[in-house]
């Protein structure tokens, strides 16, 4: 929401605005109906989740990634659809934005299909889903109710391993650091670590590795792609295949005020003031908008985007947070494109997206080919945000799979 000229040289709105507006609350009221019945099935225990949890390591003598607690659960793309797998919900060790450590959850879920030997892991990351301990995908899984289940399905089919975290702050204490880049990818990284190191999931320290994920779980990704080689250089990495990145969330942020997206303006800098408290949120906020940080921490993201839409931030704030120095210091340092990624990364963005613009993937191309990474890019003109997510992820695989396979990629950064 920085109203910097570099800012607004890449905000023109979309003309079509009321038959785009159209199109995401019909996508935002179908994710509304999955986000109720997972509030309602995370208020009941999973019946395959009846193993006691052992109690967590003591944080300060652990180390990143490792696994504290494991308990069986059940993994299910769609209410009651079986799948041939088995899956185990984990707690394991991470790391803060600020370096401290802390507690994370997540599902590990292993395709029973008698394969005996090495299998691929992939480390995969979420889009936005909301602030609320019943949005994890963990809570959703055992009941259907998580929104790309299909997606991760989809490479369990594959004969692909994955883990998903649930990130900082969902289904363990704390408040969710939504938005806040280096915390998602200490998580990402450090689910695949956890995984590795289950003793039941058949994997190995030099399993291969893809890390993959869109929207919020392409910010997550990407920087797990960029963190990687400093943070958990122990991982074999083969590719990472991110899309929909909001790569640079001043400028995603200005495009959404009064927009379809609004609202996660506001879970944005909930998710950054959790991380870094010293911000100070709520004295910027009005009483609208206290009000509805407390309906956000309570809900999912269909229900916070739907009661947000086609809000401007001086309608929820005294003063805003996001043209102060310290807010626009801590936003800036969740960028992507800062770092190149030391192994393959395939890039997607669709062209309509509503809510990040296509620039913003067109810049973090340049930025990661600028500093000599290998980036596959893929534009898909045609494509809004939900879109992207869906018909972008199957390539996004295939892509995934060949790298899997020992394939060379050159990318296409020239």
């Amino acid at each position: 929401m920085s109203h910097s000229p570099r800012h607004h040289t890449h905000h023109k709105r979309h003309t079509s605005l009321n038959r785009l507006r159209a199109r995401v609350v019909a996508t935002l009221t179908t994710l509304t109906t999955l986000a109720a019945l997972a509030f309602t099935a995370a208020a009941t225990p999973s019946a395959t989740a009846t193993v006691q949890e052992s109690s967590p390591a003591s944080t300060g003598t652990s180390t990143p990634g490792d696994l504290l607690t494991s308990a069986p659960t059940s993994f299910h793309p769609l209410p009651d659809q079986p799948t041939n797998t088995n899956a185990w919900h984990i707690t394991y060790r991470s790391t803060t934005a600020k370096g401290a450590p802390n507690v994370v959850s997540g599902t590990v879920i292993v395709p029973k299909d008698g394969r005996t030997g090495p299998r691929p892991l992939v480390t995969y990351a979420v889009g936005t889903v909301g602030l609320a301990d019943q949005c994890a995908p963990s809570a959703g899984f055992p009941h259907g109710t998580t929104v790309e289940a299909n997606l991760i399905n989809a490479a369990v089919q594959r004969g692909w391993a994955v883990v998903v975290t649930d990130y900082e702050g969902l289904g363990t204490p704390g408040d969710h650091t939504y938005t806040v880049g280096r915390a998602e990818g200490h998580a990402v990284l450090d689910a695949a670590r956890a995984a590795l190191h289950h003793p039941e999931a058949g994997l190995s320290a030099d399993s291969p590795v893809g890390v993959m994920g869109y929207s919020q779980g392409g910010q997550a990704s990407s920087w797990a792609a960029e963190l990687h080689d400093s943070y958990a250089p122990e991982l074999n990495v083969k590719g990472t295949a991110t899309g929909g990145v909001p790569a640079d969330l001043l400028e995603v942020a200005d495009f959404n005020d009064g927009n379809i997206g609004a609202g996660l303006i506001l879970m944005a800098a909930t998710g950054q003031n959790a991380a870094f408290p010293e911000l100070e949120l709520d004295k910027y906020l009005n009483a609208k908008g206290r009000a509805f940080v407390d309906f956000m921490k309570k809900n999912c993201v269909a229900v916070d985007t739907v009661a947000g839409l086609f809000q401007r931030v001086s309608e929820v704030t005294v003063r805003n947070p996001l043209d102060q120095p310290d807010w626009q210091q801590r936003l800036n340092e969740s960028n992507v494109g800062t770092r190149a990624p030391d192994h393959p990364v395939y890039l997607y963005h669709g062209g309509l997206d509503e809510l990040i613009p296509y620039s913003v993937g067109k810049r973090l191309r340049a930025d990661w080919c600028g500093r000599g990474a290998n980036v596959q890019w893929r534009s898909h003109p045609l494509l809004g945000h939900i879109g992207g997510v869906t018909v972008g992820a199957f390539p996004a695989m295939d892509w995934l799979d060949e790298r899997f396979a020992g394939k060379p990629t050159q990318g296409n950064c020239q």
